[in-house]
């Protein structure tokens, strides 16, 4: 364990995470760490090794030789190798490689002390599915930011059609539905909020709001 100041930001697809826990680490000058973009470029990259998602010994291998880098100057950049992979990383294929890579345990322990290695000076905030109750069980302010399967969607549907990339809603509610299954059913890791987390549904909040209440929390708790 360390004094390393820490929040962490759990939540479903589309809650918002990745945005507010960037905006709350700028805001409090932290390092800020997408948990969700490791499990998804190492997705990318054993696509590009054909690797199966059965073979552990080799993801091991793969995770170990890849270069995954956060560019902080050009946030929501993701560079794999000197690769800027960061739409990639965003579409429905990298969701999917995310979501069937986290249910594999060994996966998970394989990429779980790389995580850990992100929390350095002044403070880091990392976004994922089991910041709070797995990788940093002591961090100093847990969240677990969730909303509507409806609002979810549809903000899903916003950022991909902003991007350029066609989306459907009907399938994207569906891919939720399935992934939050998923998560929540796996045996290792699965989807829930810490018991000390700090609950926000941000269905009727704004990003600006969810992002000022984090940020009163984490003050009160300091």
């Amino acid at each position: 364990m360390t004094n390393i100041p820490m929040i962490s930001v759990d939540g479903p697809s589309g809650s918002g995470k990745g945005t507010v826990a960037m905006k709350v680490a700028s805001s409090l000058g932290f390092h800020y760490l997408d948990s969700g973009a490791i499990y998804r470029a190492l997705g990318i990259a054993l696509h590009k090794e054909s690797v199966s998602f059965n073979n552990h010994s080799q993801i091991s291998e793969i995770y170990n030789k890849s270069q995954i880098f956060f560019d902080s100057s050009k946030p929501g950049t993701v560079i794999l190798n000197g690769e800027d992979v960061s739409s990639l990383i965003r579409s429905e294929l990298g969701s999917d490689y995310a979501s069937r890579l986290g249910q594999i345990p060994e996966v998970r322990e394989i990429l779980l002390e790389g995580q850990r290695a992100y929390r350095k000076e002044p403070g880091l905030v990392a976004d994922g599915r089991d910041m709070g109750t797995v990788v940093f069980p002591d961090a100093n302010l847990k969240i677990f930011l969730t909303a509507s399967l409806n609002e979810r969607a549809n903000r899903r549907y916003k950022q991909l059609i902003s991007k350029g990339i066609d989306a459907i809603l009907p399938d994207l509610l569906r891919d939720l539905n399935q992934r939050d299954r998923r998560d929540a059913e796996r045996r290792v890791s699965p989807l829930k909020p810490a018991k000390d987390a700090m609950v926000l549904d941000s269905t009727n909040l704004s990003i600006e709001e969810v992002v000022s209440r984090i940020l009163e929390r984490f003050k009160d708790e300091g």
